[in-house]
């Protein structure tokens, strides 16, 4: 399964390229597919490339709950270690 996410972009650069900022991450990306995007807007990053310009309050959305799910899993994993500890 691929995942998709939003990231911040920061900086645009030469050879359409920019720089985004993916919640504290900040990765060089390849904008061909969104010639138009701007700093300061928020894009759908796939492998390395933008592929659409997504509205903040979407974006803010979509990070909070992918923020949510990463967090329960590591509990959750956290929790089962803490129950099931491995013999050493």
């Amino acid at each position: 399964m691929c995942l998709a996410v939003p990231a911040h972009v920061v900086e645009l650069r030469s050879d359409q390229r920019a720089r985004v900022d993916l919640d504290g991450l900040e990765l060089e990306i390849r904008t061909d597919l969104v010639p138009e995007v701007a700093p300061g807007q928020y894009v759908i990053v796939h492998p390395g490339y933008a592929l659409t310009i997504l509205d903040e309050k979407a974006a803010e959305e979509t990070l909070r709950l992918l923020r949510e799910v990463f967090t329960t899993e590591n509990t959750e994993s956290t929790e089962r270690e803490t129950r099931n500890p491995r013999a050493g």
